[in-house]
């Protein structure tokens, strides 16, 4: 929902990076690697340890590249099945290791475990939300509802984080639940919507 509205307007905003780059010879392929390699550490490194303030911006600023690294392959005329392939597997990565490192820090010294067992749900909630959009695509049919798609579930995350960062350690429990929920409504969008269209493209 987010991207039809916000991906236009941020666009814009990284195509003067995205040509500096290309004028690097710098891959597309590569720039979703690192930012995937961003994500993975800010998570880990940073979120684990509860260090959330600095945790949240080194993943917000690798998260564009999300958007950087489809700005050049367009402007390269190089957008491939194996360049959107990786997108998607490394958005995947990134989400697991954003919400593990969550769960390790509420685990640990956050002592939160209730929280930490939400978190987890918005974890595998959220991975069912891809899969049923990527299973629906392999059947035919299309599946772009939803309340929450990848987008607003991770800067929902990251606010909360970021508050938190700042001392505002409410900020992350009402994300995750709100989240939870959000996300769990997501799923059920989509079913709803994969059983409407099934049910008018059978015999």
């Amino acid at each position: 929902m987010l991207n039809l509205h916000v991906r236009p307007a941020i666009g814009r905003l990284v195509d003067p990076v995205a040509d500096a780059l290309l004028r690097l010879k710098v891959h597309p392929d590569a720039v979703t690697i690192a930012g995937t390699v961003g994500v993975v550490l800010g998570s880990l490194v940073f979120f684990s340890r509860g260090s959330f303030l600095i945790g949240t911006a080194v993943i917000a600023v690798s998260a564009l590249t999300d958007l950087l690294d489809g700005a050049m392959a367009r402007k390269l005329g190089t957008t491939s099945r194996f360049g959107a392939w990786l997108d998607s597997t490394c958005d995947r990565v990134g989400d697991a290791a954003m919400f593990s490192g969550l769960v390790l820090w509420l685990t640990g010294a956050g002592e939160d475990r209730a929280l930490a067992a939400v978190t987890l749900f918005c974890l595998v909630a959220g991975t069912i939300v891809s899969y049923a959009k990527a299973r629906a695509e392999g059947l035919g049919l299309t599946c772009n509802v939803g309340i929450a798609e990848r987008a607003e579930r991770v800067i929902l995350v990251l606010v909360g984080t970021g508050f938190a960062g700042l001392g505002v350690d409410v900020a992350l429990t009402v994300a995750l639940w709100l989240l939870a929920v959000l996300t769990a409504v997501t799923v059920v969008q989509r079913l709803v919507e994969v059983r409407r269209q099934a049910a008018l493209v059978a015999p």
